[in-house]
């Protein structure tokens, strides 16, 4: 424990002062493709029962048509968040006719990149401008790559702990600087320490061959359909899935907040040959918003991202730079076929318990060096994470993975025991996390593998098996309360709507909304 934590730790533990730790706002974002009844990408659009995916607040879509995303409200407790995820699963599957959501990661059987439909958003600008930016990540990285899906936890500490931890610490400055200066102390360690949530809640070690027909050095044949990595725990984070060598060559740094925004500004205003050859527009379709290194700062797929809600029009950058860090978003968690929300709340509670670890830990800035073991360690746990004796390169030094895992588990535990109530659920989630640590067949990417062993199913056929039967699950609950209901109704009804006004307050060309919108950029990169 470095003597920093320790002096944190041993504050929030006197006086009551724990309880300022206690209600922290949690929310997720499930990612799930719509398929047919056999497993097969659907093609069918956006359900109009579920509203508009453009300004519905809790059921939109992410790359694809077919590829929804749930998004909760940020509660204070795990509970509320697992069961309003229950209840939004609840309502799409009673406006879903006969498909199925998809449980895993990894997609379902596709046969080639342009079966796989791009989301549309409607005729305004801002629905082109969306639809637009999802066919350049399709020319830029292949339309497969955006099929897979993910669960993103999003996290603030309570808003009374800062003004507290800043007099406790005498720090200077106004509030705000200071609880951005420490989120971005907590993405450093997320980035530093990242590797263990791919260890513990990485859930694809196994991919259908559809998605790779030609397979991979690092991968074995399991039969017909799949692949598989023999060790591997998330091939969703692997140099098979987000992590791409075009991504890899993006360096923003997160030693401080400027910098982190100057270089996602930079990136967005800086021209890419290899983007150059795809062209913009092109026999007069937009293939892609730009042919800068980043079209948005949304393209940058980061493990971990300091978050700000931004007001209508604002860019993210603008946002942060203006107002600071709000809250945390992790973005590195599979989805667990295991649950048929892809999450249960015993990962939730590990997480929070980790993330404050990582905010209350010393976070030096990172160099180049070490952001090379970051990259490396994260590849080679995404590929091999359950390998007998692994090791893992930490500040020059080979590092047991088994050995560092429990370190940084039992420092989560330390700060669980803060968080927990009389029930001590926190430490209960720390404690399963420490049995994966020390029997690697714990974990859910283990688990997954040893299932389709002992069924003799290829991954696409256990993975169908286990979305249909989340599916009946979901239909055998009772309807949901009136109250429930009548929310996600009217968000559903009312999302409609608000599509229609935007549509009909257009009268600007797209050409010169896209103009002004990239003018905007350019000029706030220049004086950032």
């Amino acid at each position: 424990m470095n003597s920093l934590l320790d002096n944190r730790l041993n504050w929030l533990s006197r006086d009551n002062n724990s309880a300022l730790l206690r209600g922290g706002l949690k929310g997720i974002e499930r990612e799930t493709l719509r398929v047919s009844p056999t497993g097969q990408i659907s093609r069918r659009q956006h359900p109009r029962e579920l509203g508009s995916a453009l300004t519905n607040h809790y059921i939109t879509t992410d790359y694809s048509e077919a590829l929804l995303e749930f998004v909760t409200p940020a509660y204070p407790t795990t509970w509320e968040v697992q069961q309003f995820l229950c209840d939004v699963h609840q309502f799409v599957y009673d406006r879903l006719g006969d498909e199925v959501l998809w449980g895993a990661s990894m997609p379902c059987a596709m046969m080639k990149d342009e079966d796989i439909p791009i989301a549309r958003y409607g005729d305004s600008n801002i629905g082109l401008m969306k639809t637009i930016y999802r066919r350049g990540l399709g020319y830029r990285y292949g339309r497969k790559m955006q099929a897979i899906a993910g669960v993103h936890f999003n996290y603030s500490l309570p808003v009374d702990f800062w003004p507290a931890l800043q007099a406790h610490e005498g720090a200077k400055g106004q509030l705000q600087d200071y609880c951005s200066s420490m989120y971005m102390a907590m993405v450093r360690n997320l980035r530093r320490y990242g590797w263990l949530i791919l260890y513990l809640f990485g859930t694809s070690p196994a991919l259908c061959k559809s998605f790779l027909s030609d397979g991979n050095a690092e991968l074995e044949e399991l039969d017909d359909s799949t692949w598989y990595g023999r060790y591997a725990t998330s091939l969703r984070m692997s140099g098979l899935g987000y992590q791409n060598d075009v991504q890899a060559r993006l360096d923003v740094s997160a030693n401080s907040l400027e910098e982190y925004v100057a270089d996602l500004s930079a990136a967005i205003t800086t021209p890419s040959k290899r983007f150059e050859a795809i062209g913009v527009k092109v026999d007069g379709e937009y293939r892609q918003l730009s042919s800068n290194r980043l079209q948005i700062e949304n393209e940058y797929y980061s493990t971990v991202r300091p978050k700000r809600r931004a007001a209508s029009g604002q860019r993210p950058t603008e946002a942060l730079r203006e107002q600071g860090v709000e809250y945390i978003e992790v973005r590195a968690l599979d989805v667990n076929l295991f649950y048929p929300t892809g999450i249960d709340q015993g990962q939730m509670r590990f997480l929070e318990a980790f993330l404050i670890y990582c905010g209350l830990s010393n976070s030096p800035a990172i160099d180049a060096a070490e952001q090379a073991e970051i990259s490396e360690r994260q590849a080679s746990v995404a590929q091999q994470g359950r390998q007998p004796g692994l090791e893992l390169q930490r500040n020059g030094t080979a590092c047991g993975l088994r050995e560092w895992a429990l370190e940084l588990v039992e420092g989560a535990g330390n700060v669980a025991e803060l968080l927990d109530d009389r029930t001590r659920d926190y430490s209960a989630a720390v404690a399963q996390q420490r049995a994966a640590c020390a029997e690697p067949q714990q974990t859910p990417s283990a688990r997954l593998l040893d299932r389709m062993v002992d069924t003799g199913m290829s991954f696409p056929a256990f993975a169908l098996r286990e979305s249909v039967a989340q599916r009946d699950y979901f239909r055998s609950l009772q309807p949901l309360p009136e109250d429930k209901y009548q929310l996600l109704e009217t968000e559903a009804r009312e999302s409609l709507r608000r599509q229609r006004e935007i549509e009909e307050a257009d009268d600007e060309p797209f050409a010169e909304y896209l103009q002004r919108y990239f003018d905007g950029a350019a000029s706030k990169a220049l004086r950032g």
